[in-house]
């Protein structure tokens, strides 16, 4: 087997900020804790959530944006930070990223042309016609005419501007894109749209992808693997044929499934009600974190915190309770 294209170890980030006008007090959040991943050459690796468990903060720290407080990302072998600038400027010409808000993600004073170009500019010699002829090929990829490119993005759906964001994001060849709920701001007939240029995309060029989302759906559509995350840490990793068929282990996995309309699963017999709200991430519970909510939750799940451990068939989860895949699992 060839190397993955990507390894996280141990992924750490946290956010300090000051509390309070006189007695000034120090808020430290773990977006990210400790977090382990793997994303193979040419997969689509999903991630899913609720809001504030670091999918986000993830996606920007692999990408450079936000900088980890520790741990490694590794870039088809090489740590991005602990080598050079130039190595690194390198690397970063691989990785790019689609975010989830398209008009957000382009200047508005900018016609087409000089958004599309602007990469090809500041990493290639390309300059006057041929820069011109490249945007439009990048365009004619992702289905877009040739002639918008002395227009502004105001002029555009947010459809058609998702997909000027995905031809920039192929402007430098990348191997890797990260994509921040691409979707999410979309009509669900755009949506699919999206979603197939997307998988064709992949398949033409050999990309690798890793999709953060909340919507189960387009996750199950589109991803061969899915980490669910809760509270900065991945509590379960499974391939998505395992997860959306009824065999998810970890109890906030099962309680994502059968709240979701929009999955069709075989392990939906009755919904999975969870107590309460996610915890403040500065100040998380003991032991496993989801365990105020957890409906199985046991003693140990209060005083130990469990490790992502293998439970079968590649499939890993962070639960005292779970069982490998071959049987039924026990908190289901």
């Amino acid at each position: 087997m060839s190397q993955p294209l990507l390894v996280i170890q141990a992924l750490t980030k946290v956010f300090a900020s000051q509390q309070g006008w006189i007695n000034r007090q120090q808020r430290r959040v773990r977006a990210l804790d400790g977090v382990d991943l793997t994303i193979d050459q040419q997969e689509t690796l999903g991630v899913v959530g609720e809001s504030g468990c670091g999918k986000t903060t993830m996606g920007r720290t692999i990408m450079g944006l936000v900088p980890p407080t520790s741990g490694a990302i590794l870039f088809e072998g090489k740590n991005l930070l602990t080598t050079d600038k130039g190595t690194q400027q390198i690397r970063r010409r691989e990785m790019q990223m689609v975010f989830q808000n398209p008009y957000s993600s382009f200047d508005p004073r900018f016609t087409i042309l000089r958004c599309v170009a602007e990469p090809l500019k500041t990493h290639t010699d390309l300059r006057g016609q041929a820069l011109e002829q490249r945007v439009r090929e990048l365009l004619d990829q992702v289905g877009m005419p040739g002639d918008i490119l002395n227009r502004y993005a105001h002029e555009f759906s947010g459809g058609q501007l998702q997909r000027v964001a995905v031809a920039r994001a192929l402007a430098l060849n990348p191997k890797f894109i990260v994509l921040d709920e691409p979707t999410s701001a979309l009509d669900v007939s755009v949506q699919a749209q999206i979603l197939n240029l997307l998988k064709d995309l992949q398949r033409r060029l050999q990309l690798t992808y890793l999709f953060i989302s909340h919507d189960l759906g387009v996750v199950k559509h589109i991803s061969d693997r899915v980490a669910v995350m809760y509270l900065g840490r991945v509590v379960e990793i499974s391939s998505a044929a395992n997860l959306f068929d009824g065999r998810a282990q970890h109890p906030y996995t099962q309680a994502l499934l059968s709240a979701n309309p929009t999955v069709e699963i075989q392990a939906r017999k009755q919904r999975t009600v969870l107590s309460g709200g996610v915890p403040d991430a500065a100040n998380p519970p003991t032991g496993c974190h989801f365990h105020p909510r957890c409906p199985v939750a046991i003693d140990r799940c209060v005083q130990e915190m469990p490790a992502l451990d293998d439970v079968g068939d590649g499939h890993k989860a962070a639960c005292w309770l779970a069982v490998s895949s071959e049987q039924p699992a026990t908190n289901s």
